[in-house]
């Protein structure tokens, strides 16, 4: 054999050396990655986005990562989970069934990942019947934190093993951890996906009792002052700009003075008892921020924190009188407090405004982050973006590859053009939202909305994100024009039926009483 031809031999016994090197490589730098979604929880909730609760993980979490000023949910608890799983809207998607969509663990499955999953299902069937290898958690949409419900599974059998110190946020972590070092262990050629869906804070308000007692003189200032001093929290960090004024207290709230001593002091404790549930969250993202540095995987795993819709009005207390440590209370807070955590918007959950879509969103990836640590991000994004996301994190071509078969169209963009600091185009870009009559689109910088199939509201949220100067009136065209996108969207591709998509009425929106539901008939 010539020498030129023994050259040539090892050069392409380099080359696919270094090919097959290079593909293992690439293949290692893929990231874990861990979506947490809370339950209820109000744009103004985690301490970097204005609270006075302490959330001293999930802020360091933003400080070394991404804040988003502009995220989205869909207002609604199963909505939105259908959202982040199948990175369309839940009327494409096939509501709670999810039958026109595959979720991300069915898509992440072909790209080689392990998918995990531990907390709240809400939607048809159960987690490991639509692609996740692991699972724990209810299939309820709201459970007892301490005693559970007969929904719980561990791999798709029913599971009761609550004993007495039972509290479901902490087991949530336990069995994440616990499925995290079983993958670790039995497949480490492959990333992880982990989804933590906390059914905190949703009511019932169950605490443990050591973090109620954690917020002892925090809330008799009230509701007035709590809300005022979020508001000045997030203007000083710049999470909003100052053209965004504060919204108005509600209508049926009254001012904390009004309210005599016994009112006040229940108050109190309903927002220490909540306070509490969030606080638990956090320590508990911190066990498992420790956990992942332990295993050495911390660096590598991007860790997306978000909330499923804003906080919730519906006041539904029963057995109030117990201490919400003892598994018989189910305490509610209601409108005196939930428009404090949706500061400083305006409604709550299950409104298409901004109080029940706007969701704190949290992007933290040592390894990958190339955006500026501790930054806010004014782009705009939906949960939608969350799939799409995850199949580009792992090198699948976007929207889709030969190797996930998507059944549609992504309604979803991915945000790794914006985690790379390369920012991400938008323009003409339609979010679509609807719960029950509420309604709403945002296209660039306008959003059209209406509560109750009241009258269109036309907004620009740019300078007015929070939807205090109604431009409906004076913008009658473009009202027509998005009013008859948005009837476009709903028919194709959200498949609804004319009673669901039937014309608003010229009336005022609805009063609401202090728990959120209507207090007559508008006229």
């Amino acid at each position: 054999m010539k020498a030129s031809s023994v050259t040539r031999i090892f050069a392409c016994l380099l080359l696919q050396l270094f090919c097959l090197l290079n593909g293992q490589a690439a293949e290692e730098a893929r990231p874990n990655i861990v979506i947490m979604m809370l339950d209820d929880l109000g744009y103004s909730d985690f301490g970097c986005y204005g609270s006075e609760i302490r959330t001293p993980h999930i802020d360091a979490l933003a400080a070394g990562g991404l804040r988003f000023r502009n995220f989205h949910n869909t207002a609604k608890c199963h909505s939105s989970r259908v959202a982040l799983l199948t990175g369309l809207y839940s009327d494409q998607a096939g509501d709670a069934k999810m039958d026109r969509a595959i979720t991300v663990a069915e898509a992440m499955k072909p790209l080689g990942y392990r998918s995990l999953m531990v907390g709240k299902w809400h939607l048809s069937k159960s987690p490991t019947e639509r692609g996740f290898d692991r699972y724990f958690g209810h299939l309820s949409g709201a459970t007892n934190f301490f005693k559970g419900d007969h929904t719980f599974r561990l791999d798709g059998e029913k599971w009761s093993d609550f004993g007495p110190d039972f509290y479901t946020t902490d087991a949530n972590i336990k069995f994440a951890k616990g499925f995290v070092a079983d993958s670790l262990e039995k497949h480490q050629d492959k990333p992880f996906l982990l989804y933590i869906a906390h059914n905190a804070p949703h009511y019932p308000l169950h605490v443990r009792k050591e973090d109620f007692e954690r917020y002892r003189g925090i809330y008799e200032k009230g509701w007035d002052q709590i809300r005022a001093g979020r508001y000045q929290k997030q203007l000083a960090s710049e999470l909003i700009p100052k053209t965004w004024k504060l919204s108005a207290r509600p209508q049926m709230v009254p001012e904390w003075s009004a309210l005599d001593e016994d009112q006040q002091k229940l108050e109190v404790r309903r927002m220490m008892a909540f306070a509490g549930m969030v606080d638990r969250v956090d320590q508990t993202t911190g066990d498992l921020i420790q956990f992942l540095k332990d295993k050495g995987v911390y660096e590598n795993t991007i860790i997306m924190i978000c909330s499923d819709n804003g906080a919730c009005p519906f006041d539904r207390t029963k057995n109030g009188e117990k201490d919400p440590w003892d598994p018989e209370s189910y305490w509610c807070y209601d409108t005196g407090w939930s428009h404090v955590g949706n500061t400083p918007f305006r409604l709550h959950k299950q409104n298409q405004h901004g109080g029940g879509i706007n969701t704190p969103l949290i992007v933290h990836w040592p390894a990958g982050l190339k955006a500026t640590a501790g930054s806010v991000v004014e782009e705009r994004g939906h949960l939608v973006d969350l799939l799409p996301t995850c199949l580009e994190l792992a090198g699948a071509e976007m929207p889709s590859d030969s190797r996930v078969k998507l059944p549609q169209a992504l309604a979803g963009r991915s945000l790794v053009p914006i985690i790379e600091g390369k920012g991400r185009s938008d323009e003409g870009r339609e979010y679509f939202f609807r719960f029950s009559d509420n309604r709403a689109l945002i296209v660039d910088d306008w959003k059209l909305v209406t509560h109750r199939a009241s009258r269109w509201e036309l907004y620009q949220i740019r300078e007015d994100g929070t939807e205090l100067n109604d431009l409906a009136a004076q913008q009658a065209q473009r009202v027509q024009q998005m009013s008859k996108r948005w009837r476009q969207l709903a028919e194709d591709p959200g498949k609804l039926g004319q009673q669901q998509i039937r014309p608003v009425k010229d009336k005022a929106p609805p009063i609401l009483k202090k728990d959120g539901t209507p207090l007559k008939k508008s006229k």
